[in-house]
């Protein structure tokens, strides 16, 4: 039983697969790769994905098949896919923290992050009376508190980032009856 379960396994890894001709889009993990090395994706500036789109959260990257598979569209290995990213608009993380810091008590860390009215108000009142400078601290280091324009901070290293979960109407369960 185990010589035959040894030689189908042998089989099926001596079998070949030569220029069979696919839609790109829907390949499976592991049968393309991306980004395609001989592209440069990643924005030295933002250390995301170049290209990034604001409403759709997706850049377009060029990736390559795997030896065997030829797409249908390129007629050759390389063909562009659509990879998740996060939208920058160039508010750097250390500056808005170093700002909150050192001069968060005249509201120079909401003004960067473009919030003049409440930037107007903490210089006004010291920052209402320092509380609300460490407040702001707090808010920016956990990335809670984010650039007015909905963008994400711009980070210098391609690493982990903080996701937000939020609860809204689409998320939100009813009870039923049945419960």
């Amino acid at each position: 039983m185990y010589a035959n379960l040894i030689g189908l396994i042998l089989l099926c890894c001596a079998y070949e697969v030569s220029n069979v001709e696919v839609n790109c889009n829907n390949l499976r993990m592991g049968q393309y790769l991306c980004p395609d090395p001989n592209y440069n994706h990643i924005d030295s500036r933002t250390q995301q994905l170049a290209g990034c789109n604001k409403d759709t959260g997706k850049a377009k990257v060029w990736c390559i098949a795997v030896e065997g598979i030829t797409c249908m569209e390129t007629k050759n290995t390389s063909f562009t896919r659509e990879m998740s990213c996060i939208w920058t608009n160039g508010y750097s993380f250390e500056t808005a923290l170093l700002l909150s810091v050192f001069l968060g008590m005249f509201g120079a860390d909401r003004f960067y992050l473009g919030y003049p009215a409440i930037g107007v108000a903490k210089f006004c009142t010291l920052g209402f009376m320092f509380l609300g400078q460490l407040i702001d601290i707090i808010l920016i280091a956990t990335q809670t508190l984010g650039p007015a324009d909905g963008s994400s901070y711009v980070i210098p290293y391609y690493g982990p980032g903080i996701n937000t979960i939020t609860s809204n109407n689409s998320t939100y369960r009813l009870r039923k009856d049945d419960w």
